[in-house]
């Protein structure tokens, strides 16, 4: 078993997202695109260019930290999901033109296979109907973090939810020489409906079955901490709850019960419920959004992943300066 290394920069790191949450984005082929994403109002698909420009302009804002998606057409899918791990792949790509172009911002970077599969499965399969061959799967989700590291991505971040995935890609970070790229692990990911909107932005959804064989059944929050007690054993940096609102208490028990940073993903579906109900009236958007992220962190989540980002830095921003004003400017 890997031991977890000592060289993490949380403590630096810390301090720039306490407050911010992190913004994620999905990144397509092409030059000069933006494609609206129809479930998820306010969020787009991204060419690298024009993600670039976009990523430029959330650090103008404030936001110090990303995490990118990768999204290919359904040409360059395959049964092994060779488009993430190949030379030249669409996400390393990217976090070169981000690291080239724009000073003081964290890149995360998702490590799995379902949006580069012809099933959609996070994996390579055995033959087996929904059955992941682990060995072939961390021999590629390997692979792809090298790339992204290579690259200059700060952090990976493991999401098909193999067994073994955190220290397989630790050893092979390691023996490249990335001891100071730093691991995010999907250690509680559960089956969740709350996954749809983002399932048609990645174009990631199962072909047949489900993902109930790698992903928690919602009850099974022993299993879960289980699995974030044995990600932290072979080296994750940080762990992550996801869903965040219908798993509050699990970010609660992970908090107390380990000594390492955990993050919450407030997910595509709770993004997508709260501004359908903002568009229909139900409740003020901004009362709400400051009323569930105020959840999120007295749950005990250090780093929140939203994308709400942008709206709550605006917000942030905005208290700000009718504070500096109120108390006479500088």
């Amino acid at each position: 078993m890997v031991q977890n290394k000592k060289k993490t920069h949380w403590t630096q790191w810390k301090s720039k997202l306490i407050e911010d949450p992190v913004l994620p984005y999905f990144v397509i082929e092409g030059k000069s695109t933006v494609q609206p994403i129809k479930s998820m109002p306010g969020v787009n698909r991204f060419s690298v260019d024009e993600l670039v420009k976009d990523v430029d302009s959330a650090r103008q804002l404030g936001i110090k930290t990303i995490l990118l998606f990768g999204v290919v057409s359904n040409r360059k899918k395959d049964d092994l999901g060779g488009n993430a791990f190949c030379p030249d792949d669409l996400i390393s790509r990217a976090v070169k033109e981000i690291k080239d172009k724009i000073r003081g911002v964290t890149v995360i970077t998702d490590v799995c296979l379902c949006a580069y599969t012809t099933h959609g499965h996070c994996g390579i399969l055995t033959g087996h109907e929904g059955a992941i061959d682990r060995r072939k799967t961390l021999k590629a989700l390997s692979e792809m973090a090298l790339r992204h590291a290579e690259a200059g991505a700060d952090w990976v971040a493991p999401s098909a939810m193999a067994k073994g995935q955190v220290a397989a890609i630790r050893q092979k970070l390691d023996s490249n020489g990335f001891h100071r790229v730093n691991i995010l692990g999907y250690s509680a990911k559960f089956a969740s409906v709350f996954y749809g909107p983002f399932r048609e932005a990645a174009k990631s959804a199962p072909a047949f079955g489900d993902r109930r064989e790698y992903q928690f059944a919602s009850a099974d929050s022993a299993r879960a901490l289980r699995r974030i007690a044995a990600d932290i054993r072979e080296g994750a940096d940080m762990v992550m709850v996801k869903p965040a609102l219908a798993y509050l208490d699990v970010i609660r028990q992970a908090k107390e019960k380990f000594r390492v940073p955990v993050a919450a993903y407030n997910v595509s579906g709770e993004y997508a419920l709260m501004k359908l109900g903002a568009k229909k009236g139900y409740w003020d958007e901004q009362a709400a959004l400051a009323e569930i992220m105020t959840s999120i962190r007295r749950a005990g989540a250090d780093v929140i992943i939203s994308y709400h980002a942008k709206d709550i830095v605006r917000r942030k921003n905005a208290e700000k300066k009718t504070l500096k004003s109120f108390n006479g400017g500088e």
